[in-house]
């Protein structure tokens, strides 16, 4: 990655903003993937002529995403479910951390007037969220089991199963609900399928389909029944090297089918695509009549006659709450973030921290690729000595450029470099103390995906930058790290509590060329 592309000869921060990546191609065409982001787990049902996609947040808050599209291929984002964690301490960042943990692979359905949630939080058992409006309020009904990737499924006659299984065994077993779905009457082993997980349910013609992701091999299989509880028989589909292994279908009002699947992309994280989808014998054939049996890399849209959308990225913090795009690495201490302190900025107090591997109030979202630039415009007036506030990356590779003030009160930058590692995180720190002039600071990021590298800049007047400290990987690791694509993280913390803070003026971000 060339560091001389960050050198911006203008303002970013006051450019418009470009998009960065568009599935939609203007001409009646789409091209995969429908979101360059890390939406993993999707499961996308639809409701009369609107779609609606719930999507895997860990230990993001507010935790389960949902957005809308009209054609399958321009979202927008539309709801978060869980305001909070739950469970563990950990949670609030006390004693330790929950990278990894917290809310994924929730089921998504609609039925008569109500849409329903099931997702199982870690360490918790099932639960049952529902409501009349995607936007709120949820409640729960909790179950008296955990469901690993639970897929949940109402049948014609209103009863509601959930199907789980889990990688370790691959045993499919079928819990059976009562008339509320708030607790389980019966449970049955209904299939078996080496390495399954993330089972998802759907009906079509008298037959019922089960769609299973295979993580040991990356692929994705289909089993079909007349009856739930089987015998059932199963054939492949598709895997990452075909467009992806996490998924199902989901119907168009004429009739039509379209395929949607998660497939490991790199340091991005693990991006949805999309396709359509044929029946052979009663069974569904992904990809186009010219090439079946893979996702296409570009294919008609479902839909024609939608605009061009996309989610939320910029924003310059002048409405009083945060925006969709934006949610907290774990839960937040709400006492030590403001939009109303100072209207038209978002200001961050420093939580104590001995890094920002393990700072609370880090507010984050979705880096986006293929290549992009994220901009902030900070004021950096009341940071004090031994503050570290400022702007990066969060992931297996966290990079940050942060701003404090050395004891005569002169502000300097310091950048480093956190790596996860299985012995917990590494730091590097790559320069210690860049003193700077004035109290307006722009901080951005240049993020490659397609060469997994990122650079960080500043400036001190928005036209002349400077980068500090070298390029810095991109990754991503389930195992030691967020299990999440890489993310663009605001952050305050001192390892003491302090009476300082920053005022964020905005975030910018745009397509890098």
């Amino acid at each position: 990655m060339r560091i001389g592309a960050f050198l911006l000869a203008a303002s970013v921060a006051g450019a418009a903003p470009t998009q960065v990546w568009r599935s939609d191609q203007g001409d009646g065409t789409f091209r995969n993937p429908v979101l360059y982001a890390d939406y993993p787990d999707p499961d996308i049902i639809r409701v009369g002529g609107d779609y609606y996609f719930a999507t895997t947040t860990f230990v993001n808050v507010p935790g389960i995403t949902i957005l809308h599209s009209k054609d399958l291929v321009n979202w927008q984002l539309y709801a978060h479910v869980v305001g909070r964690l739950e469970g563990s301490e950990h949670y609030d960042l006390k004693g330790g951390s929950a990278y990894r943990k917290g809310l994924y692979a929730a089921s998504l359905r609609h039925y008569r007037g109500m849409f329903y949630i099931v997702v199982t939080p870690v360490g918790l058992k099932t639960r049952v969220y529902y409501a009349r409006d995607p936007r709120g309020p949820w409640k729960y009904h909790q179950l008296d089991r955990e469901a690993f990737d639970p897929g949940f499924f109402i049948d014609d006659d209103g009863t509601g199963y959930i199907a789980t299984s889990a990688t370790s065994d691959g045993t499919i077993t079928l819990l059976t609900l009562d008339k509320n779905f708030s607790a389980v009457t019966a449970s049955r082993k209904i299939h078996y399928i080496k390495g399954a997980e993330g089972s998802k349910i759907i009906k079509r013609d008298g037959w019922y389909y089960i769609f299973n992701a295979i993580p040991p091999r990356l692929g994705l299989t289909v089993s079909r029944a007349r009856s739930l509880f089987g015998p059932w028989e199963t054939r492949n589909q598709i895997d990452d090297k075909t467009g992806g292994h996490q998924g199902a279908l989901v119907d168009l009002p004429d009739g039509r089918w379209f395929g949607f699947v998660m497939a490991d992309s790199g340091s991005i994280g693990r991006m949805t695509n999309l396709s359509p989808v044929s029946w052979q014998d009663d069974w569904p054939v992904w990809g186009t009549a010219e090439s079946p049996g893979r996702v296409p890399d570009r294919a008609p849209k479902p839909i024609a006659g939608f605009a061009f959308a996309e989610p939320a990225t910029s924003d310059t913090f002048a409405r009083p709450t945060l925006g969709l795009q934006w949610q907290w690495n774990h839960n937040p201490d709400n006492s030590r973030w403001s939009l109303r302190a100072r209207p038209g900025y978002l200001r961050l107090r420093p939580t104590v921290a001995p890094d920002f591997w393990s700072a609370r109030n880090s507010l984050t979202q979705k880096a986006q690729g293929p290549k992009s630039r994220a901009v902030v415009k900070l004021d950096i007036t009341h940071v004090r000595p031994g503050d570290r506030c400022g702007f990066g990356t969060l992931g297996q590779y966290s990079a940050t450029i942060a701003a404090s003030r050395a004891a005569t009160g002169e502000p300097y930058l310091a950048m480093s470099v956190i790596e996860s590692t299985e012995a917990g995180p590494k730091i590097d720190v790559r320069v210690a103390h860049q003193a700077i002039a004035g109290s307006r600071l722009w901080i951005g990021v240049d993020t490659d995906f397609t060469s997994d590298r990122a650079v960080l800049s500043y400036s001190v007047d928005g036209r002349h930058w400077q980068a500090l400290g070298g390029s810095f990987p991109l990754a991503f690791a389930w195992r030691t790290g967020t299990f999440q694509g890489e993310q663009y993280a605001l952050s305050c913390y001192n390892p003491r509590p302090s009476a300082g803070y920053l005022d964020v003026d905005s975030f910018t971000l745009a397509a890098l060329p």
